[in-house]
């Protein structure tokens, strides 16, 4: 199982101007928190702790954040397009977010003085099943493009919440410009989980929703008196999702944060081929970018979170798929009473990594002597889908699909 990494030494000194991190401050993050609290069935995902996979590894805490259990969607994708579009609404509407609670932005009242909007958005399937669950339960329309080879299942499940779905001939940085075009084409409103120049709005505010998932971190570690992790892997697509944790955990603990770990598939790696580039620029990978993780499968950085990842992650790694199906078969077979965490191809990559860096300490002898994991180390791991793809999930778990020979 070939690893590539990268340690970015300048993470914690001065190297680039450090990228603002004004927009990942407490009061909007409680901001985004209190939104989410409004939505309906709103519940903290569960922080499942896996005692005895950790006493196995050999450190002192393992946890793994749930979002198979959000909002009934199977992933987290839906905190940050519902925040996002609450926050969008809020200001055509002129208002403040705390006069929009979820039940004061569905009434007829507020759909009266919005009159129809079409949201539009390219995705492999969460972020557009998230997209489509908002403005189904807004009564407005949403338009979604699909990259070629996208699952059926999650064809169907955005078709299910109401959306005009299409699954193109074109990977996912390509789809995202063909509904950029048509957004701008027939006046839509673009809904997407990256940014570009002139495109940074939007995709900061679907950055700032996923800040919850840390919050819900925080509060369940105090409740059990817990300190905070000294390790968190963080997968990467365009990097929206680890540019908004790392954020917002640089903001909360400066130098005394966690060591974050940013995870991808070898086939999709922009973030570690930029980090390892070393001009402080973002660089695309082009292609079919094939990879089993089709929620990582982005060619191109979020020109947000690229600035973030640059100055506070520490390292970089672009990993095989078979570390991803491996870490779906870990968490699927729990060890004594461990809780069983059912996850997808993109969740499951940072355990699946974790657990190959314990187990072949020698192999990786210099990289985890720098990543400084010991008995003393907490680790977390978030993962960010169940099966959304039920029967490309089967064939990895039951079949044995994807195991490294």
């Amino acid at each position: 199982m070939a690893l590539e990494w990268y340690q970015n030494k300048n993470s914690r000194d001065n190297k680039y101007k450090k990228s603002k991190l004004t927009e990942f401050n407490s009061k909007e993050m409680e901001e985004v928190y209190n939104f989410h609290k409004s939505l309906p069935n709103y519940k903290a995902t569960p922080l499942v702790e896996l005692d005895n996979l950790a006493s196995y590894y050999g450190v002192e805490k393992l946890w793994v954040k749930d979002e198979s259990k959000r909002f009934g969607l199977n992933a987290f994708k839906v905190l940050g397009g519902s925040y996002a579009i609450g926050k969008y609404l809020s200001k055509k509407l002129g208002k403040d977010m705390k006069e929009l609670p979820f039940p004061v932005l569905i009434s007829e009242e507020i759909k009266n003085k919005l009159g129809a909007i079409t949201f539009v958005t390219a995705t492999d399937g969460n972020h557009g099943r998230g997209i489509a669950w908002m403005a189904n339960k807004l009564k407005q329309n949403s338009v979604v493009y699909m990259p070629k080879g996208s699952a059926k299942m999650r064809f169907d499940a955005i078709a299910n919440e109401g959306a005009k779905v299409t699954i193109t001939d074109l990977n996912y940085d390509d789809a995202v410009r063909l509904a950029n075009e048509n957004a701008i084409k027939n006046g839509w409103v673009m809904v997407q989980d990256t940014a570009w120049d002139g495109y940074e709005e939007l995709p900061l505010w679907i950055m700032q929703g996923y800040s919850t998932i840390i919050n819900e971190v925080i509060e369940q570690l105090n409740a059990a008196k817990e300190e905070i992790p000294t390790h968190i892997f963080l997968q990467a697509g365009v990097g929206s999702f680890a540019g908004a944790v790392q954020g917002y955990i640089s903001q909360l603990y400066g130098d005394a944060r966690p060591v974050t770990v940013i995870c991808e598939p070898h086939g999709a790696n922009c973030i570690y081929q930029s980090m390892k580039a070393g001009d402080g620029l973002p660089h695309a990978v082009t292609g079919d970018l094939n990879t089993i993780m089709a929620g990582l499968a982005c060619g191109e950085p979020n020109t947000i979170s690229w600035k973030i990842l640059r100055d506070n992650a520490d390292f970089s790694i672009s990993c095989d798929d078979e570390l991803a199906a491996r870490g779906m078969r870990i968490l699927s077979s729990p060890l004594a009473d461990d809780k069983r965490v059912i996850s997808g191809e993109s969740g499951a990559i940072g355990l699946g990594l974790f657990s190959i860096l314990r187990e072949k300490n020698k192999e990786y002898e210099i990289l985890m002597k720098e990543l400084n994991i010991n008995e003393h180390s907490r680790i977390l791991c978030i993962s960010t889908e169940g099966d959304t793809d039920k029967e490309g999930y089967k064939n990895i778990v039951w079949n044995g699909a994807y195991t490294n020979k």
